[in-house]
Protein backbone atom coordinates (compact mmCIF):
# COMPACT_ATOMS: atom_id res chain seq x y z
CA UNK A 1 0.00 0.00 0.00
CA UNK A 2 1.38 3.68 -0.54
CA UNK A 3 2.12 5.82 1.99
CA UNK A 4 1.51 9.68 0.76
CA UNK A 5 1.43 10.61 4.91
CA UNK A 6 -1.23 12.99 4.65
CA UNK A 7 -4.88 13.36 3.96
CA UNK A 8 -4.75 11.78 0.19
CA UNK A 9 -4.09 8.40 1.99
CA UNK A 10 -7.84 7.94 3.07
CA UNK A 11 -9.20 9.56 0.21
CA UNK A 12 -7.55 7.29 -2.28
CA UNK A 13 -7.31 4.41 -0.37
CA UNK A 14 -9.91 2.54 -2.07
CA UNK A 15 -7.82 3.57 -5.30
CA UNK A 16 -4.80 2.12 -3.73
CA UNK A 17 -6.29 -1.08 -2.99
CA UNK A 18 -7.60 -1.58 -6.44
CA UNK A 19 -7.00 -3.96 -9.03
CA UNK A 20 -6.38 -0.81 -11.53
CA UNK A 21 -3.49 0.35 -9.18
CA UNK A 22 -2.00 -2.82 -8.59
CA UNK A 23 -2.05 -3.43 -12.27
CA UNK A 24 -0.54 -0.37 -12.93
CA UNK A 25 2.03 -0.90 -10.20
CA UNK A 26 2.89 -4.49 -11.66
CA UNK A 27 3.70 -2.14 -14.94
CA UNK A 28 5.28 0.71 -13.19
CA UNK A 29 7.82 -1.73 -11.66
CA UNK A 30 8.85 -3.32 -14.57
CA UNK A 31 9.36 -0.38 -16.72
CA UNK A 32 11.34 1.12 -13.97
CA UNK A 33 13.80 -2.36 -14.25
CA UNK A 34 13.89 -1.84 -18.15
CA UNK A 35 14.15 1.37 -18.72
CA UNK A 36 14.96 5.02 -17.57
CA UNK A 37 11.07 6.51 -16.31
CA UNK A 38 10.71 9.61 -14.65
CA UNK A 39 10.44 11.08 -12.66
CA UNK A 40 12.30 8.79 -10.38
CA UNK A 41 9.85 6.42 -8.24
CA UNK A 42 9.97 7.93 -5.32
CA UNK A 43 8.78 11.19 -6.37
CA UNK A 44 5.81 10.04 -8.69
CA UNK A 45 3.71 11.37 -5.64
CA UNK A 46 5.27 14.51 -5.16
CA UNK A 47 2.10 16.91 -6.26
CA UNK A 48 -0.25 14.61 -3.37
CA UNK A 49 2.73 14.61 -0.67
CA UNK A 50 3.33 18.87 -0.80
CA UNK A 51 -0.24 19.76 -1.14
CA UNK A 52 -2.88 17.77 1.49
CA UNK A 53 -6.44 17.04 0.14
CA UNK A 54 -7.89 19.82 2.86
CA UNK A 55 -5.15 22.29 1.50
CA UNK A 56 -5.40 22.38 -2.43
CA UNK A 57 -6.74 25.87 -3.47
CA UNK A 58 -5.93 25.96 -7.60
CA UNK A 59 -5.66 22.71 -9.59
CA UNK A 60 -3.26 23.32 -12.77
CA UNK A 61 -3.63 19.91 -14.23
CA UNK A 62 -0.57 18.98 -16.61
CA UNK A 63 -0.58 15.93 -19.58
CA UNK A 64 2.50 13.90 -18.14
CA UNK A 65 5.68 14.42 -16.20
CA UNK A 66 8.55 16.22 -18.32
CA UNK A 67 10.76 13.18 -20.03
CA UNK A 68 14.78 14.68 -20.24
CA UNK A 69 16.80 14.29 -17.57
CA UNK A 70 16.78 16.13 -14.28
CA UNK A 71 13.46 17.92 -15.15
CA UNK A 72 10.22 15.57 -13.40
CA UNK A 73 9.81 15.25 -10.00
CA UNK A 74 6.46 14.66 -9.70
CA UNK A 75 4.36 17.92 -9.98
CA UNK A 76 3.18 19.18 -13.23
CA UNK A 77 5.08 22.15 -15.48
CA UNK A 78 7.58 21.97 -12.23
CA UNK A 79 11.72 21.48 -12.40
CA UNK A 80 14.09 20.85 -10.43
CA UNK A 81 16.60 23.83 -9.27
CA UNK A 82 19.36 24.57 -11.98
CA UNK A 83 16.86 23.21 -15.34
CA UNK A 84 16.14 25.99 -17.69
CA UNK A 85 12.33 26.87 -17.47
CA UNK A 86 10.58 25.01 -20.31
CA UNK A 87 8.74 26.72 -22.89
CA UNK A 88 5.06 25.49 -21.25
CA UNK A 89 5.93 27.17 -17.93
CA UNK A 90 7.20 30.18 -19.50
CA UNK A 91 3.98 30.66 -21.47
CA UNK A 92 2.43 29.92 -17.83
CA UNK A 93 4.46 32.56 -16.47
CA UNK A 94 3.73 34.87 -19.16
CA UNK A 95 -0.06 34.84 -18.84
CA UNK A 96 0.00 35.31 -14.96
CA UNK A 97 2.47 38.59 -16.13
CA UNK A 98 -0.44 39.63 -18.58
CA UNK A 99 -3.94 38.81 -16.75
CA UNK A 100 -2.81 39.54 -13.33
CA UNK A 101 0.94 41.09 -12.86
CA UNK A 102 2.54 38.62 -11.33
CA UNK A 103 6.20 38.37 -11.04
CA UNK A 104 8.02 36.35 -12.96
CA UNK A 105 10.50 33.91 -11.28
CA UNK A 106 13.84 33.05 -12.96
CA UNK A 107 13.32 29.23 -12.44
CA UNK A 108 10.68 27.06 -12.79
CA UNK A 109 10.82 25.31 -9.11
CA UNK A 110 7.38 25.07 -8.19
CA UNK A 111 7.29 23.82 -4.98
CA UNK A 112 6.39 27.32 -3.52
CA UNK A 113 3.22 27.35 -5.27
CA UNK A 114 2.38 23.19 -4.03
CA UNK A 115 2.75 24.62 -0.58
CA UNK A 116 0.59 27.26 -0.95
CA UNK A 117 -2.24 24.70 -2.22
CA UNK A 118 -1.85 24.52 -5.86
CA UNK A 119 -2.46 21.43 -6.63
CA UNK A 120 0.33 20.48 -10.04
CA UNK A 121 -1.23 17.51 -11.08
CA UNK A 122 -0.37 15.52 -14.41
CA UNK A 123 -3.06 13.04 -15.35
CA UNK A 124 -0.56 10.39 -16.31
CA UNK A 125 2.54 10.51 -13.47
CA UNK A 126 5.53 8.50 -15.37
CA UNK A 127 7.11 8.79 -18.49
CA UNK A 128 9.69 6.77 -20.36
CA UNK A 129 13.24 8.62 -21.10
CA UNK A 130 12.47 10.78 -24.03
CA UNK A 131 8.80 8.91 -25.38
CA UNK A 132 6.20 11.42 -24.01
CA UNK A 133 2.83 10.08 -23.47
CA UNK A 134 4.57 6.60 -23.24
CA UNK A 135 2.98 5.50 -19.97
CA UNK A 136 -0.67 7.45 -20.95
CA UNK A 137 -3.40 4.40 -21.72
CA UNK A 138 -1.49 2.51 -18.90
CA UNK A 139 -3.99 2.94 -15.67
CA UNK A 140 -3.01 6.31 -14.35
CA UNK A 141 -6.11 8.01 -16.10
CA UNK A 142 -8.24 6.06 -14.55
CA UNK A 143 -6.83 6.59 -10.84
Amino acid sequence: MVNIGNSWDNVLKDDFGGENYQNLRRFLAEEYRTHTIYPDMHHIFSALKETAFEDVKVVIIGQDPYHNPGQAHGMCFSVNPGVPVPPSLQNIYKELQNDLGCYIPDNGYLMPWARQGVFLLNTVLSVQDSRPRSHAGKGWEIF
